[in-house]
């Protein structure tokens, strides 16, 4: 294969595939379907935004796709991406909706953490970290701790962590529910641009409408079903 079919064939990739997918929460008399019958396929460069009610399974389904648990019933795999061991960090990351930074390490260790583990040098590791957190300007508080930050400043830092390792898929929880309207739309910006240059894949549960409309395919999670529409 020729090197430009090779990249057009990786711009093609399907990152993501989900099918006939059911996930059941608890047993017995207790058990609850969270959604069923739930078919997906994620394109490498698609940009696609997940609303519905609170309650109505979003987080679970990003949390099924970027491969943190598993359906009751269906399968999902990643075939643009290789096998389920090869996932993380590298090819597909999670910036999640709650606190998710490592108490006892700096932000910038924070943000270097997944380049670590993809066998940078500290280093090297290090200045790539600074480098994105100057980038969602977060330069001045590199060297804190977790505790010191305020929820936007937390919040901020787990997505810059998402994107510095360079990833194929992003699956983002509410990336900007902690933070001030002005802070938000720059934090859209960035994730706009970065994603764009790498040309991954971007899923963004949000309930702010000024996510969804960034998006060019629209998925919407209610009672159980999953509706795909395209912009």
């Amino acid at each position: 294969m020729s090197e430009i079919a090779t990249i057009e064939s990786e711009a093609r990739a399907v990152l993501a595939r989900g099918r006939d997918l059911t996930k059941v929460l608890g047993e017995g008399s207790a058990a609850r379907t969270i959604f069923e019958d739930t078919n997906f396929d994620i394109v490498a460069g698609d940009r696609i935004s997940l609303t519905g009610p609170s309650g109505s399974g979003k987080s679970t389904l990003l949390h099924l796709i970027a491969g943190l648990t598993e359906s009751t019933t269906g399968a999902v795999d990643w075939p643009g991406m290789g096998s389920f061991d090869q996932l993380r960090p590298r090819f597909i990351t999670i910036a999640f909706q709650g606190p998710s930074l490592l108490a006892a390490l700096s932000v910038v260790e924070n943000v270097a953490l997944p380049l670590l583990l993809l066998d940078y040098s500290e280093d090297d590791a290090r200045s790539s970290a600074l480098q994105m957190l100057d980038r969602f300007g977060l330069a001045e508080i590199a060297d804190k701790l977790p505790e010191e930050l305020s929820g936007g400043q937390s919040q901020r830092v787990g997505v810059a962590r998402s994107l510095v390792g360079e990833p194929r898929l992003v699956v983002a929880d509410e990336p900007t529910g902690q933070c001030d309207q002005v802070t938000a739309h720059q934090v859209l910006d960035i994730i706009d641009e970065l994603t764009l240059e790498l040309g991954c894949g971007l899923l963004v549960a949000s309930h702010d409408h000024s996510i969804v409309n960034r998006m060019a395919i629209h998925w919407t999670l209610e009672s159980g079903r999953l509706k795909r529409d395209q912009a």
